[in-house]
């Protein structure tokens, strides 16, 4: 338990920036000692008198006007000037007397504290902060020395309101906060690494990831996408560690509908006429095959004497969609006819055969469609299909799927492949955690394969595996396009090194 009694004042945009894991440094305005605990209150004022512009970076500018503007909504007023009676004078100004309070969130302990009196360093030193060379000159001409204070961040559980205080570098809190030190914004490692980049100015090693997270933080307000990618950016970035727990995207709610549309003995909703089901149906299956990856073409839509949908790419695939209770008897053979006659019949005795409807297949169904290579599956498996893609947007491979695609009702193989693919992906998940749990246990910044090998074979491993396979593995999560994993590439495959990045979150398909 900690006890913490006073607030050291900075700028709002800098503790913004703090508690967004964008930086772990602040510019306090003399020496702070190392493990001194305070809460961090925001201010209106910079520490030197320049513009907003001119003290912060551009690409951190949207974010600190955004942190200003939030701070001045809270009622903090700048001192007013008193007018005087007297024609071309001005009274002294007088201080303003308000009950208005600022509101704390988070609090800092003091890791180091750097006394930096080096203009030459200070190019480096912008690119690894918020703050423009042109800012960290002026303060160091201005103070001679620059302290610069490593700080651990931690969220305070409930916001604390303190009365707005000026011109101080410390301020008072009303009643002492007792806080737990269990629960830093970034962990050990990673705060580590952040302090070992600062302390030897190290140049930054993703600017542009930088920019463009800056450049979606306004977009992620009210745009989930945008949210959710800014967020793996800060993870991958080491702004963060905690990954965001997988939400159900509003946009993506048209999925839980598809069973429900294709089979109207679970229809929840007024009862339709035929064709209208059949057309919702057949519109959310297009959504659906879309969603997965194919290309459906524009020119069948379905109707009387139509074809339901044709995909092109990657591979043609001919669907047949039924909605109601069960699958009409003559359903394949209607199949036949409407592909053969829009299609041709090489390109349609070529094209994958699909039927896509309610319950069981009657035996004359079955028999049709083993003899004409045509596949049958309820409306709910392709559910838990474009749920799959939908929470892993890599994990459906139409090729590999293209495989499960056989004569009958094949449900259980397309459950075996949807099961084939989550085992997959639990492997990818143990093997992030892996790396992240045994660097951490070292204290090492990154680790080979073959002491990760070990390491696997130490744990309760979900399977066997080959190093080999193991190494292929970890490239794939190295990948920029995945980014759970850095790779520092050695000079053979045996001497590559891992680091963790962010965490691969496991959630179950229902």
């Amino acid at each position: 338990m900690v006890s913490i009694s006073t607030a050291l004042c900075l700028p709002a945009p800098d503790i913004e920036a703090l508690v967004q894991g964008r930086t772990i440094a602040a510019l306090p305005k003399m020496f702070i000692r190392t493990g001194q605990q305070f809460a961090l209150y925001p201010t209106d004022s910079l520490n030197i008198p320049l513009s907003v512009e001119q003290y912060y970076r551009l690409s951190f500018l949207p974010i600190a006007s955004s942190a200003i503007a939030n701070l001045n909504s809270q009622g903090i007023l700048l001192q007013p000037k008193q007018i005087s009676l007297l024609p071309d004078k001005e009274q002294l100004q007088l201080p303003l007397l308000t009950s208005e309070t600022v509101s704390i969130q988070a609090w800092a302990k003091c890791e180091l504290c750097q006394i930096i009196n080096n203009a030459e360093s200070l190019t480096t030193l912008s690119s690894l902060t918020i703050w423009t060379q042109e800012a960290l000159q002026e303060v160091l001409a201005q103070r001679q020395n620059i302290f610069l204070a490593y700080l651990r961040i931690y969220q305070l559980p409930k916001a604390v309101d303190v009365s707005v205080t000026r011109n101080s570098q410390f301020v008072a809190l009303p009643q002492p906060l007792t806080v737990l030190e269990a629960n830093p914004l970034l962990s050990d490692r990673i705060f580590a690494q952040r302090k070992h980049q600062l302390e030897t100015l190290q140049p930054p090693p993703h600017p542009e990831l930088e920019e463009l997270q800056s450049a979606l933080a306004s977009l992620a307000i009210t745009n989930s996408a945008a949210k959710q990618l800014e967020e793996d950016i800060k993870v991958f970035l080491g702004w963060s560690h905690k990954s965001l727990i997988l939400k159900v995207d509003p946009d993506l709610a048209w999925i839980n509908e598809i069973g429900e549309l294709g089979d109207r003995s679970i229809e929840l909703e007024d009862k339709k006429s035929n064709y209208q089901a059949g057309t919702d149906f057949e519109n959310i299956t297009r959504r659906s095959l879309e969603f997965l990856g194919f290309k459906v073409e524009e020119a069948y839509k379905g109707g009387a004497g139509g074809l339901d949908l044709f995909c092109s790419q990657p591979y043609p695939l001919v669907c047949e969609c039924k909605a109601g209770k069960l699958i009409p008897s003559r359903t394949v053979e209607e199949l036949l006819k409407l592909g053969g006659m829009h299609l041709g019949k090489v390109q349609f005795l070529n094209s994958a055969k699909l039927v896509i409807g309610p319950g069981h297949p009657s035996s004359d169904t079955l028999k049709a469609s083993k003899e004409w290579e045509v596949s049958i599956i309820n409306a709910m498996t392709l559910q838990k299909l474009v749920k799959l893609k939908a929470q892993y947007p890599g994990a459906i491979n139409l090729f590999e799927l293209k495989e499960y695609l056989e004569s009958g009702q094949i449900d259980y193989r397309l459950d075996e492949y949807i099961q084939k693919t989550e085992k997959e992906i639990a492997l990818r998940a143990y093997l992030v955690q892996l790396v992240k749990n045994y660097l951490e246990s070292t204290g090492l910044e990154k680790a080979g394969v073959d002491a990760l090998h070990g390491a696997y074979f130490g744990s309760k491993p979900p399977q066997p595996l080959k190093i080999e396979e193991m190494h292929e593995i970890l490239i794939e999560l190295s990948s920029p396009l995945t980014g759970y994993l850095g790779r520092i590439k050695g000079s053979d495959w045996k001497s590559d090194r891992f680091y963790f990045l962010r965490d691969l979150l496991i959630t179950n398909i229902s």
